[in-house]
């Protein structure tokens, strides 16, 4: 693939910062904030693709498939645009035993499924023990299952139950058999707009704290944005920037995702995103994220068509076929066929890969290199 069929302007500002990036060069925060403000869409989404390139063939698209396991609603933290938590005391929610996460497992595993994605509230009358003993079952009955878990502020929490150093939470945690962790909990990393979706909530330095002992204990994983609320452009990319800083200081990262808010609780204001606007900031996540390799995104959030255009504009992979989601209303694919099928519908050959972006024999028999 070759950007000179692609005319960029070297006389204008926003081509400038494009044919900048194409030629292997890191763009600024200024630049980035640039290309979100005046850049055209279309020539962001041909940058994007052509750096995709670099990671993955035009021709072919990954997906995974996991379980999600969501092993209590109950929450302290009370996020203004959540719908899934339920108030610690009132009676109301719930917390799954091992055995009724084994039977969830039992029913993932004969879907196709070899991963677990764990989360809940954070919720401070659950024992440590309780998170080790969830693993450890796991683990002895499945002990190929690859599993993922707990957010940053579920990590936080963990620590002040403890008492314990974050770092001797952790080893512990995946000498019990956890492998990697989501960098959910995010959402938009500056402090004006955590506190207008969650005061409470784990504040930028205590996020990125969490994130940075994870990667250094070897437990390496994902990070996201979600926007389409009130957060300003500077914001979003004051938001990658402060990833990209990061994974320079730990490489720790192998993915990023990009989503868009869902409307869920009247308390929380939702911008609808229009698809060129989310097309265009993937773009910029994928120029701007220079080492990170993979950029999803989220079919279950965005829907099939949006998923499909975004395979197009930079993104590489489609995330998962999931299995069981509770917090967010779902769009996504159910089935491992529905996904190869949503790919190949696309122009993509279907790559199968693991939660460490390894790619994993396909049900075709197939297996790259």
């Amino acid at each position: 693939m070759s950007l000179s069929s692609f005319s960029l302007d070297p006389n204008f500002p926003a081509d400038q910062v494009l044919l900048k990036a194409s030629s292997g060069k890191r763009i600024t925060k200024e630049e980035a904030l640039l290309l979100y403000e005046e850049a055209d869409f279309l020539k962001v989404q041909m940058v994007a693709r052509f750096l995709r390139e670099k990671v993955r063939p035009h021709t072919e698209a990954s997906y995974t498939m996991f379980r999600v396991v969501n092993y209590t609603n109950y929450c302290n933290v009370g996020c203004n645009f959540c719908s899934f938590m339920d108030e610690i005391g009132n009676g109301k929610g719930y917390v799954l035993t091992k055995e009724e996460i084994l039977q969830k497992m039992d029913y993932a595993m004969e879907e196709g499924a070899d991963q677990m994605f764990l989360q809940g509230g954070v919720y401070p009358n659950l024992p440590f023990s309780y998170y080790l003993d969830v693993i450890k079952t796991v683990k002895a009955k499945y002990p190929k299952m690859h599993i993922r878990a707990f957010s940053p502020v579920e990590i936080i929490g963990l620590e002040s139950i403890t008492g314990k150093p974050l770092r001797d939470v952790l080893l512990e945690l995946k000498e019990a058999g956890l492998d990697s962790v989501p960098g959910a909990g995010a959402e938009i990393l500056t402090e004006r707009m955590r506190q207008i979706i969650s005061p409470k909530k784990a504040s930028v330095s205590e996020w990125v704290r969490a994130m940075e002992t994870c990667h250094e204990v070897g437990l390496l994983g994902s990070a996201n944005i979600v926007f389409g609320s009130e957060e300003t452009k500077e914001e979003v990319v004051e938001h990658l920037d402060v990833v990209r800083n990061l994974q320079d200081r730990t490489g720790g990262f192998l993915s990023f995702i990009p989503w868009t808010f869902q409307p869920q609780t009247k308390r929380f204001k939702v911008r609808p995103v229009p698809t060129h606007e989310y097309l265009k900031v993937l773009g910029i996540c994928r120029i701007f994220l220079d080492n990170i390799k993979h950029i999803e995104t989220s079919v279950m959030v965005l829907g099939k068509g949006v998923g499909q255009l975004a395979l197009y504009s930079g993104a590489d992979d489609i995330s998962s076929v999931v299995i069981e989601e509770n917090v967010l209303r779902s769009f996504g694919l159910k089935t491992e066929k529905e996904a190869r099928k949503f790919l190949s519908e696309g122009g993509f050959r279907p790559v199968r890969r693991n939660l460490h972006y390894e790619d994993a024999l396909d049900p075709e028999g197939m297996v790259r290199n």
